[in-house]
């Protein structure tokens, strides 16, 4: 990221640009049924075998809404500190696409389920200490999806796949308080990260299931606001930097050109990195809405709303203060281990299987554990791929090679090998039998170690030589000299501590 002192600026013929940037991203809501049918939500159907007749929009069915869905959206409301609206209403968004059965979407224009919050990015994600700033998020609504136009499966027709037709979104609509292609990726990935943390929200963009409708415009520092564009459905944090940039380039040539913004819909081409334009953008008049005579307002009760903030985890935010300040693991690994929920999950097992193993606290080996999770675990899965995920993050395996380099039994560089053995192995031997049977214990015999260090010592005359004239550095040659003759099985404190007297 940028120098976060320097404002981020698009150089124009006509000197510095600013962009202003806004989100409206599209969730897919956690849950086993659609927002208001109780079809299946599964990815990846045959097409067309997850639609009921409410999602097909037939004659005389009615909308039933889901209280998961709406249970899901309150708890990601809660998440950001979002005002929560005890009354809201659903409203007809009237338009015709063919992947639309009812000819209009079931929304909230008016009174949204989920009122103002904020989303705090870091200015400098690598940096804990970095300026934050706070992005506002206007409101939350829930709203259907439609389903999927598939033009590739005839050659003079267009198919419908109605699967998505009626899913559950929560549309997610931030402020224009962005100013930089990386801060919106910085709020996308914290959204995203929030998002799987609660539990609403796969966040699989690839897939669909969390997509942004990315607004942009440009202006001359201190102006007034821009005519916006709205980029549609653009599906990972790259391609929406990435189009960003574009756009406010785009939009600064056509200003600078002596054309005019005209406020439009486009569309993203990451083949190309350009946008094209779509149709132009409605305002909320066009589609005529008004409240769904179908669904009456929900009114959320009590005890359901306090049920909702009880079942919230601790949030990404607040889980990296408590591993920074109360567990004492480094910000660098604390940034890496709580990125991702299951990475959280992963190391949160191996903490406490750790503690329990060893008879202490967590705060007493949460160190260890943190660089040995992410130095060691996190690097085999990266090296030794899917097919050997489960014995990479074994909770067992891990727990017990962390527990014997604690004791003596193995030194750091023998509990890295026999962890290597274990996890390219077919898994039928403990990481204790393939020490036990390969010899790796490590050994802390000081006459063989003394041994050892007089035969480095005497093959060594120039380096000996040297380190009493006052290279003290070459200790650290010795010590190397002396662990390599040993196969790496030597203690190295106590290889230190004799070192010193031979070499004093």
């Amino acid at each position: 990221m940028a120098d976060a002192s320097t404002p981020y600026r698009i150089e124009g013929a006509t000197g510095p640009w600013e962009v202003v940037i806004g989100l409206e991203v599209h969730a897919q809501v956690t849950s086993e049924a659609k927002l208001f049918s109780g079809a299946a939500t599964a990815f990846g159907a045959e097409p067309n075998t997850q639609v009921s007749l409410v999602d097909a929009a037939m004659p005389g069915m009615l909308p039933v809404p889901n209280r998961e869905c709406i249970r899901q959206a309150v708890r990601t409301g809660m998440a950001i500190g979002a005002a929560i609206n005890k009354w809201s209403r659903f409203d007809r968004k009237n338009y015709f696409y063919a992947d639309l059965p009812q000819g209009y979407q079931i929304s909230q224009l008016y009174h949204p389920l989920v009122g103002e919050g904020a989303i705090e990015i870091s200015l400098d994600e690598k940096d804990p200490d970095a300026e934050v700033k706070s992005i506002g998020v206007e409101r939350i609504h829930v709203e259907q999806d439609a389903g999927k136009l598939m033009h590739d499966q005839h050659p003079t027709r267009s198919y419908v796949d109605l699967n998505r037709s009626g899913v559950a979104l929560m549309e997610i609509v931030s402020r224009p308080d962005m100013r930089s292609p990386a801060e919106a990726g910085a709020y996308l990935r914290k959204l995203r990260s929030i998002l799987r943390y609660v539990g609403s929200c796969d966040g699989n963009m690839e897939q669909g299931s969390m997509r942004a409708d990315v607004n942009v415009s440009v202006r001359k520092p201190g102006d007034a606001f821009g005519t916006r564009t709205e980029t549609k459905n653009v599906n990972s944090v790259r391609f929406v930097m990435a189009a960003i940039e574009g756009e406010a380039r785009r939009q600064i040539d056509v200003i600078e050109a002596g054309g005019k913004i005209v406020q439009e819909t486009r569309l993203y081409d990451p083949d190309r990195n350009e946008t094209r334009s779509m149709r132009s953008k409605e305002d909320a008049h066009d589609y005529r809405y008004f409240p769904d005579p179908d669904l009456l307002p929900l009114e959320l009760a009590d005890d359901f709303l306090a049920e909702c903030e009880a079942s919230l985890p601790e949030l990404p935010d607040a889980k990296r203060r408590r591993y920074r300040d109360g567990l004492g693991i480094s910000a660098g690994n604390t940034e890496i281990i709580t990125a991702e929920v299951e990475t959280k999950d992963r190391f949160e097992d191996l903490l406490a299987a750790t503690a329990a193993r060893l008879g202490k606290s967590e705060a007493d080996v949460a160190k260890i554990v943190s660089n040995w999770f992410v130095s060691v675990t996190l690097g085999a899965a990266n090296e030794f791929g899917p097919e050997r995920f489960d014995r990479v993050f074994s909770t067992a395996a891990n727990a017990s090679i962390i527990a014997m380099t604690s004791d003596g039994t193995l030194s750091n560089s023998l509990a890295k090998d026999v962890f290597v053995r274990y996890v390219g192995s077919d898994g039928s031997l403990s990481p204790e039998d393939i020490v036990e049977q390969e010899g790796l214990k490590q050994t802390s015999d000081t006459g063989a170690i003394e041994a050892v260090i007089a035969d480095v010592i005497a093959k060594n005359p120039n380096q000996l030589a040297q380190y009493k004239g006052g290279k003290e550095a070459l200790f650290g040659f010795f010590v190397g000299q002396t662990m390599k003759a040993m196969g790496g099985k030597a203690n190295p404190a106590v290889v230190n501590e004799l070192l010193k007297k031979a070499l004093a």
